[in-house]
């Protein structure tokens, strides 16, 4: 019996979402915050692990209400944003339609579950393509729409006239992943939720110094949110994850020092990256800085021999390399060694001219 042989072939055709753990000094490559959060709690939490956990996550969706000012019924939780992702695409089918380079797990699930993905390229600014966007609806009838603003790998913000544009212009669900939202000056496309029923937001906690408790929310209208409920699996957030992000959450000044810090950082390792020879930066509303240099891929190895692991976008951004704001020490040691890989090959100076 060949195992092969029993695989759906869309699964079979595909490729596992890689997160390898990489030896390294300084690990700057996943977008997680520099910055953790500390329980200051004493003694032991209080928790019954004999019980599955709240399988509503009433509490915490009651505490998140209260901070986006909507309606319990309007927030659903998951194990993370790849979670809800799922379940966005199982409860409403495909086609799929993303503008790229996006997020890759929007078409690695539309893939696993046998649905068409449309994939339609930025403009040369990292823009929404408005006319190819409107065309493909208009040609493809996709079910959804999934716009990650601010986008990842790209780091810049949509504007919100173009995506008010696109939510006018289509009758399916579109849906904004505004993980990076908190470092951006926008407050985000929730205040539109009552406007219109298909537009769906996403939002996550592991951007802001909770990624292990794999935490995401959709906030959309109570029939959406409804019928993707149905598909939720049981007891998905446990009650660890849900214990310490409400404790973390009544914090609010801790995470918002945390995310100052980290919007402090990458304005200012946005500047002494400008300052290099052979390095185009593009300004970023997110936690990490996407850069263009002349060979990224002997600029990537070299790094990761400094101990210094960044994430290589070459294959979806051409020439680009994207690097996560770190803590001050590690954005110093990584600029420092990025500085050495440049001058090594160019053999002079890094520094442009002033």
């Amino acid at each position: 019996m060949k195992i092969k042989n029993l695989i759906k072939p869309n699964v079979r055709s595909l490729h596992a979402y890689s997160a390898k753990e990489i030896p390294c000094k300084i690990k700057l490559d996943a977008n997680e915050s520099p910055i953790g959060f500390q329980l200051k709690r004493e003694g032991v939490m209080d928790i019954e692990t004999n019980r599955y956990p709240d399988p509503d996550a009433l509490k915490l969706r009651r505490l998140l209400s209260k901070r986006w000012k909507v309606s319990t019924d309007k927030i659903l939780h998951g194990n993370g944003s790849d979670e809800l992702i799922y379940y966005l695409i199982a409860t409403f089918g495909g086609p799929v339609l993303c503008p790229v380079p996006t997020f890759s797990m929007y078409n690695i699930i539309s893939a696993a579950l046998g649905e068409k993905t449309i994939s339609i390229p930025l403009d040369e600014n990292f823009d929404l393509d408005m006319d190819r966007m409107l065309d493909s609806v208009k040609a493809d009838m996709p079910k959804i729409i999934f716009i990650s603003s601010p986008n990842n790998p790209t780091g810049n913000s949509f504007s919100d006239d173009k995506i008010v544009r696109l939510i006018e212009s289509f009758s399916g669900i579109i849906v904004v992943d505004e993980a990076y939202q908190p470092f951006s000056d926008s407050n985000g496309l929730i205040g539109l939720i009552s406007n219109y029923r298909n537009l769906v937001i996403l939002r996550t906690l592991s951007k802001i110094g909770l990624a292990s408790l794999r935490l995401g929310f959709i906030i959309a209208d109570p029939e959406i949110v409804g019928e993707v409920n149905k598909v939720r699996l049981p007891f998905n957030v446990n009650t660890f994850s849900q214990y310490i992000a409400i404790e973390s959450l009544r914090e609010s000044g801790e995470l918002r020092a945390i995310i100052k810090e980290v919007r402090k950082e990458r304005r200012r390792l946005f500047k002494e990256l400008s300052k290099l020879n052979d390095v185009t930066t593009f300004p970023s509303d997110a936690n990490f800085i996407l850069f263009k240099v002349q060979q990224p891929e002997v600029v990537y190895r070299k790094l990761l021999k400094k101990g210094v692991l960044i994430r290589n976008v070459n294959n979806s951004v051409p020439g680009c390399l994207r690097v996560t704001i770190g803590r001050k020490d590690e954005n110093r040691f990584f600029l420092n060694s990025l500085k050495d890989v440049l001058k090594n090959e160019k053999g002079g100076a890094s520094q442009k001219d002033k």
